[in-house]
């Protein structure tokens, strides 16, 4: 009996055919890296000696020079006169990881230089974004003659002039884009700024943040990074990655520098998150920042109080540092509850999922994908152009319940909730896919808007509620009118091999990558010639499988694939798209396979050789090009 053939979900790209610079060649040969890895590399724009340098190099080598920031000397001028007069400084941050943690970087950082810092959280429903003005009152209230500001204040023109008239100077310190800078404000550190020479743009907020403490803690002329400054770098890590930044070139070096101090496990808050978290400190890697410590972080501000995690973070006593992390870790599975029911009301309202097809009320994404067409865009009868919804929701989690829409549906998401009912007012979060500029869409809008901001693939603003349906017509136009990404979503592949290329020594290779993140994923790599041996369903929506090469076997799993229990039969010819990791267990290790996507064999044209520039290659890396 003929077997229909397995589709993938998503369109395989087959490796890029690059050129290799021949200085790069040998730096690799140096540091023991093969020719695959080296191109694969060059593939992802790591293709200069210089770059590839950072990347191979000890972390410290990949750092600039703080001075070289916009403002670097002013800041330093008015932080030194701070410590000559004794001012008392207030530190103003965000209320989420980012945030957060920059503003944990800079208050120890002033404490360190013996000055008399204190944080300040905005209340989301209070103070809102950037800088408020009840702030800068209790600054006057408490003496405090400075403020530094971590991960926003370069769009708080208005109110540095209001602290600069009541006698408080203002030091921002931010990685936001804006068409203009607070003039009134002492000092903007801020690489995004149009004047700026500073060569890494990609910077975070706790990134800023960290930058400016290295400036301050590191002694002038001094050899190296100080030990003051790298014993921050694992705030600096956690909001690198909880900002979404790509795991490249400085940052890159400040989540290595920052992880080998999480491993260490030296700052009580940390380390008690970490226990609530069920991670071993030691094995901490940047997937556990994303997954367990950022959520946690940012539940504190979401459903919850966002000076506890402000606490938490500076926290010096153990006992107290526990008791936090309960706190957190309690607000934090509120947030996912609450979420959870969140999203399924949207769905329901949106027409996306019956009640009685998800009894827990928040089903798992990928199992409705394929019903949605999120991946292959062949089902998309009857879904509009954007999913806009409007509902009785914390405001802290409509951007979540936004980005499960869009992941769900491939389609900009705008979720609103009443901010202030007796006002009549509205606050919005927006998600987009790929391709779609929603900061430019809000712009076309604005006339409607009381306050907008935000990126490409995310943003927000506050509107009043009776000009909701009037956006929600305007920017169903705009979705209409901008061009749709037919067919399958493209899955791009690092490098094509054979299954019994998948070993030890190529798993041990790839760790030379890491840490990996966005930018510099784990490799997704396009493996032919597997035989299933079993697929069985797995509690969460996967699939667990056993996939055959000759007379050896390797266990692999597909998250949020359950339709792969189904589809896949004993005996099947696969290719698949995958991860692999070595995993540790009882003294023992194994490779694991993390399967990405499965097709029939020979079903995906990446694997056709005389298509794309593909090679399949073997198992020893191959040979430097001459």
């Amino acid at each position: 009996m003929l077997r229909d053939v397995i589709e993938p979900l998503y369109r395989w790209i087959a490796p890029p055919v690059v050129a290799v610079d021949p200085a790069c060649v040998a730096i690799a040969r140096q540091q023991g890296m093969s020719a695959r890895l080296l191109t694969l590399l060059a593939a992802r724009g790591i293709s200069t000696p210089q770059e590839l340098g950072f990347f191979l190099g000890a972390p410290e080598e990949a750092l600039h020079d703080p001075r070289l920031l916009p403002d670097a000397e002013a800041a330093l001028r008015r932080v030194t006169l701070a410590r000559a007069r004794g001012e008392r400084v207030l530190v103003y941050g965000d209320f989420d990881a980012d945030g957060l943690t920059g503003l944990a970087i800079l208050v120890l950082a002033l404490r360190g230089l013996g000055l008399d810092a204190e944080g300040y959280v905005p209340e989301r429903l209070v103070d809102g974004h950037g800088l408020s003005r009840r702030a800068i009152e209790r600054a006057g209230a408490e003496g405090q003659t400075l403020i530094l500001t971590a991960d926003c204040g370069t769009s708080s023109g208005p109110e540095i002039e209001e602290a600069a008239s009541s006698g408080i100077d203002v030091l921002v310190t931010d990685h936001h884009h804006a068409g203009t800078w607070p003039s009134a404000a002492v000092a903007v550190v801020n690489p995004q700024r149009a004047d700026g020479r500073y060569p890494e743009r990609r910077l975070t907020g706790a990134g800023v943040a960290w930058k400016v403490a290295q400036l301050l803690l590191d002694e002038p002329g001094g050899a190296g990074l100080s030990d003051a400054a790298r014993e921050l770098t694992d705030l600096a890590a956690i909001g690198t990655v909880a900002d979404v930044a790509p795991i490249l070139g400085e940052n890159r070096a400040i989540a290595r520098l920052g992880l080998d101090q999480l491993r260490r496990a030296r700052r009580p808050g940390l380390a008690a998150l970490l226990t609530r978290a069920g991670i071993a400190a030691a094995k901490a890697d940047l997937d556990d920042i994303g997954f367990a410590l950022a959520p946690r972080l940012n539940a504190a501000g979401r459903v919850g109080e966002a000076a506890r995690a402000e606490r938490l973070l500076l926290a010096v006593d153990p006992e107290e540092a526990d008791r936090l992390a309960v706190e957190i870790e309690a607000a934090n599975t509120n947030r996912r509850e609450v979420t959870r029911t969140g999203l399924a009301e949207a769905r329901v309202m949106l027409g996306l999922a019956a009640a009685s097809g998800e009894p827990d009320g928040f089903g798992d994404s990928a199992q409705i994908a394929p019903r949605l067409g999120r991946a292959d865009g062949a089902d998309d009868a009857g879904l509009p152009p954007a999913m806009l919804v409007r509902g009785e929701w914390p405001v802290g989690i409509v951007g979540l319940i936004a980005g499960r829409l869009t992941e769900e549906t491939g389609r900009p998401a705008v979720v609103a909730s009443p901010l202030d009912p007796e006002a009549g007012l509205l606050r919005a979060s927006c998600r987009g896919p790929e391709g779609w500029h929603l900061a430019e869409a809000l712009a076309t809008c604005s006339d409607l808007l009381v306050r907008h901001g935000g990126h490409a693939a995310a943003a927000g603003f506050d509107i009043r509620a009776d000009r909701w349906p009037e956006f929600v017509r305007r920017f169903l136009q705009l979705a209409e009118a901008a061009p749709r990404r037919s067919g399958r979503s493209e899955l791009r592949l690092d490098l094509l091999l054979p299954a019994s290329a998948i070993d030890y020594g190529l798993v041990h290779e790839l760790e030379m990558l890491e840490p990996t993140g966005p930018g510099n994923p784990a490799p997704a790599l396009g493996v032919t010639g597997f035989t299933v041996v079993r697929a069985r369903s797995a509690s969460g929506g996967h699939t667990q499988l056993v996939l055959g090469r000759g007379r050896d076997v390797l266990d692999a799993v597909a998250f949020r694939r359950p339709d792969l229990a189904l589809s896949l039969r004993e005996g099947d010819l696969i290719d698949i798209v995958a991860r692999a990791a070595s995993r540790r267990f009882g003294g023992f290790e194994s490779i694991q396979l993390e399967v990405l996507d499965v097709a029939t064999a020979g079903a995906s044209p990446a694997f056709d050789l005389a298509g794309a520039g593909g090679r399949v290659s073997g198992g020893r890396g191959g040979a430097y090009p001459r």
